[in-house]
Order: C-alpha cells, then sequence, then structure tokens
C-alpha cells in the first residue's frame, strides 16, 4: 500500500485518536481534526490524500461540498450504525466507501483503494 497522508473528522474525540492510532500504523501521516473548519484547513495543510468523515459529524451535504472543493481528496464516511443504503448515500454524495466507525480493517481498505473501487462494509 502507498503511504497515504490520512485525516480523521470522527464525532467522538476518544474514537478519532482510537482510529488514528490504529491508521498510523498503514500510513505515512494521521491527523485528527475535531470539526469542518479544521478539517478544510487540514487537508492542504497535511496535504492529504484522504479524509475519513463521521456521518454522524457531517452531513451528506458536507460530503458534496469537501468533494467538490477537494476533488483529488478520497473522502471515506464512517457511521456506527453504516448500512448498504447509508452507503449509496454515501457514494451518490462523492464518497469513496462507506464503513462502520468500528470496523478499522474496512476503512483502512477504504483509504488505500484506487478511487471508484468502493464496496459495503458491514458493521
Amino acid at each position: 500500500m502507498k503511504p497515504l497522508s490520512i485525516v480523521v473528522f470522527q464525532k467522538d474525540g476518544a474514537s478519532a485518536e482510537s482510529l488514528a492510532n490504529s491508521l498510523g500504523k498503514h500510513f505515512r501521516l494521521v491527523n485528527v481534526v475535531y470539526d469542518l473548519a479544521e478539517l478544510r484547513h487540514s487537508i492542504p495543510q497535511h496535504q492529504a490524500d484522504v479524509a475519513i468523515v463521521d456521518l454522524e459529524f457531517a452531513g451528506l451535504n458536507d460530503v458534496q461540498e469537501l468533494r467538490k472543493e477537494f476533488s483529488r481528496v478520497s473522502i471515506v464516511c464512517t457511521h456506527r450504525l453504516a448500512d448498504e443504503r447509508m452507503w449509496s448515500q454515501a457514494l451518490a454524495a462523492g464518497a469513496a466507501d462507506c464503513c462502520a466507525s468500528s470496523d478499522v480493517r474496512a476503512i483502512v481498505l477504504a483509504a488505500g483503494n484506487i478511487p471508484g473501487q468502493s464496496h459495503y462494509h458491514a458493521a
């Protein structure tokens, strides 16, 4: 897997830090942010390749806006209750994938995927 820079934006700070620690084993740089403004600032600052966005904290409209603003950045959505409907809505909004927040393996795979090769990951 090529080294990537990741920005993590999750609802819960403890979960964000735990996810960042897990992702840090697989990627070059993992940065945690705590609001949308910080996310928008952090993506160019850290030359992020991937943004991990919690759909409990950001809406699908936010995902669409991020996709337009940062077209080269892959957006992987997470949600504690991710299901097939949410996955299809996230993809329609421009996300590369949507995974359960607790499924670190699926998040790692989604973050490392070539854009356009998304797969639904059930919890």
